[in-house]
């Protein structure tokens, strides 16, 4: 019956556009064919109907964020649940896997427009001020918050950085990876920050949003790397780590490894990489890992940390609601 009810609509509406060329006066049609695309809209939203009138679905979608240091929009508490969060414009799901004397805390992401993906700091971009991301992430409306590479705790400072748009750093470190998020949302890695790979990003017209020196690369292209047994933070040991990844356009996955815990040894940076690869990453990163590994959702922690132990930090990563129901 619900298939008959829609052709007959639709049929409907074709009539009500064909009309005004046949009758004189349209203002009562006009009225009766809004009446009409709201029944169609009740019945077949996210349908066929989207792909036939796009431009009226279009402008019931909510505007993006400001490429800056705002916040993200209030959370509805009616998407809220144990295991993520979802609303007209996010996807958040949460998974605890236990293997091989690991936990690892996985999140799923997926957004609906690039302005989602926010970097906040504690201060401003490039001071030494820090602060728990749990407290970043309650003041910027997180709906996912992790740890970045805490940028202020490099002593040398030969990094190169972005924060929403804002260059806090422009000096390539040669012996470390380095993450790009572009216009898009879409993540670029360069090998030991390659300076003509970077030269030439940019030469292609794109925008840094954000920039990260950490690493190391952990899948590229696709493709699942070799760890440099000499990289720093520890490669070969088992650790508490941290990564980001890209499976697809505005689609991510993190994951941290607990480590240093009775039920959970932590990985090594090849083991992560595998993990990574294994979840379907096409670019996956290393971020600061450590007492620093830190997953927020809903004000408190995906993982076993507790604020007695969480380290303050000075920038985070987080997902932001453009709001909705």
């Amino acid at each position: 019956m619900k298939k008959i009810a829609t052709l007959l609509l639709a049929l409907a509406l074709l009539m009500s556009l064909a009309l005004p060329f046949l009758l004189p006066s349209g203002a009562l049609l006009e009225e009766k064919r809004d009446e009409l695309m709201d029944q169609l809209w009740q019945q077949e939203e996210g349908g066929w109907l989207t792909w036939l009138l796009p431009t009226a679905r279009a402008q019931s979608a909510p505007p993006p964020l400001p490429i800056d240091f705002s916040p993200g929009r209030e959370l509805n508490p009616a998407g809220l649940s144990d295991t993520g969060y979802l609303d007209d414009s996010i996807e958040l799901r949460l998974e605890t896997i236990k293997d091989d004397g690991v936990v690892l805390r996985v999140a799923y992401v997926n957004i609906s427009h690039p302005s989602q993906l926010r970097t906040a700091t504690a201060g401003k971009p490039g001071s030494s001020r820090v602060a728990l991301v749990s407290s970043m992430a309650k003041k910027h409306n997180a709906v996912l918050a992790i740890s970045a590479n805490y940028m202020s705790n490099d002593p040398v400072k030969t990094s190169f950085e972005y924060r929403m748009g804002e260059r806090v750093r422009n000096r390539p470190n040669r012996t470390k990876d380095l993450l790009i998020i572009d216009e898009n949302g879409d993540f670029h890695l360069f090998i030991k920050s390659d300076e003509q790979q970077i030269q030439a990003f940019e030469e292609e017209g794109h925008t840094i949003i954000n920039a990260f020196t950490f690493g190391p690369a952990l899948v590229k292209e696709g493709e699942l790397l070799a760890i440099d047994r000499n990289y720093g933070y520890n490669p070969l040991g088992k650790e508490p780590r941290l990564a980001i990844g890209q499976t697809a356009p505005l689609t991510y996955v993190i994951v941290l490894a607990e480590g240093r815990r009775r039920n959970s040894d932590g990985l090594t940076l090849q083991a992560m990489a595998q993990v990574m690869y294994d979840l379907g990453c096409l670019e996956a990163f290393n971020l600061d890992g450590g007492n620093s590994a830190t997953m927020v959702f809903d004000g408190g922690y995906y993982h076993n940390k507790t604020k007695a132990n969480e380290r303050a930090q000075s920038d985070m990563i987080y997902f932001a609601s453009l709001g909705g129901e």
